[in-house]
């Protein structure tokens, strides 16, 4: 079978879609293919659609969708193990239902058999070697294609690629700001690739000068300012030489400084100088120098918390504040591993990136695990997987202990982290788009309670009473 898969020859015609009222949407996303694993995935959105039928592509090298009436869609994935006529997902009284269309290897949800089931936000669907993943109600774009590929997507830059809605906006808007001097603060856990993104940043501004990464947490507080700022030689004891320091490094390029949160008050106030007046007092030096750089900062901690206590200056978050955005954590973009998975493959295994396979429970495994550490863990993990598998198919046992024991559970966590079980009481579509609007806040909120309440010009009792019924874990949100 040829492995140059890619969504080819779609026929969907109905390429915009108007906005909803509510300003989300359900998604259909085509995650991972275990025995193509470099297959573009995709996401479809729903808004105009009453059901999609999965079936077998009669093209073992194309996925596609194709318009089969008014709301009506068939997606056809290029596996052998689906039937030609798999699954029909369809609209039922204003809920989404999975009916397995009596395929040969059967249709599972969450890692459970069903011929029938009502779908719930972040269900994990599996056909054949593929899966799927529903999301009930994600925001994004008011208006957008009804189709996107993974390999149709505008990447300018590594790092900027995503098929959730939202932060592909996102990177849109980095793309515009990324040619001008403003500065930008990425916010996000440790290992969801805030330095990347900076890169890629550099990358699209034109700049001549070099991109120079700092981390402001691994720098000695003693040293800090000579470090950054340099230092005259004899300024002090072990001054033996002139220094130029980090920031003229960066002259005429990117400053990235990463953990920007750890920087002392006293090198705040320099930074601020430094961004004000363009120009650098070396330690020990009477006369500053011009530098011309443009500042990016990242930090997984609350700059806005650390400024009510008096540990960050207020004055340099306003002027480091030009543009803010948000890297969610790994588990909340779980649509993406596909695509991180492809791009890590052909970036680490190059000559034999498309013979990789998995077996479906490698998959699940992947699909399951929490990744706590981000993509930073996904790096550390997949390349030794596949090294060890050797010429066969990557299995459960090639990972860790702590991947084996996401697949023993054979069940796709809950975005967020918040176990829920099937069991749980059906919310309503209204309640399903409230609890998702309010994940989205507590998340570019940094689980700042008082901030959301604010943005839905409600009382912050009523966001608590709303958090606690959505069972949502502030603790997912907050560094």
């Amino acid at each position: 079978m040829s492995k140059s898969a890619g969504w080819q020859g779609s026929t969907l015609t109905r390429q915009v879609r108007p906005s909803s009222a509510s300003g989300v949407s359900p998604y259909l996303f085509f995650v991972f293919q275990c025995d193509q694993p470099h297959t573009s995935s995709a996401r479809l959105c729903l808004d105009e659609v009453e059901s999609v039928e999965i079936g077998r592509s009669p093209d073992s090298t194309a996925a596609r969708v194709d318009q089969q009436g008014q709301g009506r869609l068939a997606l056809r994935l290029p596996d052998s193990w689906i039937s030609s006529s798999h699954a029909l997902i369809h609209r039922v009284m204003g809920s989404w239902v999975i009916e397995d269309a009596k395929s040969k290897n059967g249709t599972a949800v969450n890692g459970q058999w069903i011929k029938r089931a009502e779908l719930v936000d972040g269900d994990l669907i599996e056909v054949g070697h593929a899966f799927l993943s529903f999301r009930a109600a994600l925001p994004g774009p008011s208006k957008g294609p009804a189709l996107v590929k993974a390999d149709g997507l505008r990447e300018s830059a590594a790092g900027l690629a995503t098929l959730v809605p939202l932060l592909a906006e996102e990177f849109e808007k980095l793309e515009a700001i990324a040619p001008s001097s403003v500065s930008i603060v990425i916010r996000g856990e440790s290992g969801t690739g805030k330095e990347v993104v900076a890169n890629g940043i550099h990358r699209l501004s034109g700049r001549s000068g070099p991109f120079v990464a700092v981390n402001c947490g691994a720098i000695s507080k003693a040293l800090v300012e000579s470090e950054l700022f340099g230092y005259r030689k004899g300024a002090f004891s072990g001054a033996e030489e002139d220094r130029m320091g980090l920031v003229r490094t960066a002259d005429r390029g990117t400053l990235f400084l990463d953990e920007i949160g750890d920087l002392p008050l006293s090198a705040q106030a320099v930074l601020l100088r430094v961004l004000q007046e363009g120009e650098v007092l070396p330690v020990g030096a009477s006369r500053p120098s011009k530098v011309d750089i443009r500042l990016l900062a990242a930090t997984h901690r609350d700059l806005d918390a650390m400024v009510e206590k008096n540990e960050f200056r207020s004055d340099l978050l306003a002027r480091i504040s030009g543009f803010a955005l948000s890297l969610p954590p790994l588990r909340q973009r779980r649509e993406d591993l596909g695509l991180l998975i492809s791009r890590l493959l052909k970036r680490d295994m190059v000559e034999r990136s498309s013979q990789v396979e998995f077996s479906n429970d490698a998959a699940r495994a992947l699909l399951s695990y929490p990744w706590p550490l981000n993509v930073r863990e996904l790096e550390k993990y997949l390349l030794p997987a596949v090294l060890l598998a050797r010429t066969g198919p990557v299995e459960v046992a090639h990972f860790p202990e702590s991947i084996r024991g996401a697949a023993a559970k054979k069940a796709w966590q809950r975005l967020g982290g918040v176990p829920e079980e099937r069991e749980q009481k059906r919310l309503s579509e209204s309640d399903r788009r409230r609890r998702e609007e309010i994940r989205t806040l507590l998340e570019r909120h940094g689980g700042n309670v008082t901030a959301v309440a604010q943005a839905l010009g409600k009382a912050r009792t009523q966001v608590q009473r709303w958090i606690k019924r959505y069972r949502l874990d502030l603790k997912d949100f907050r560094d």
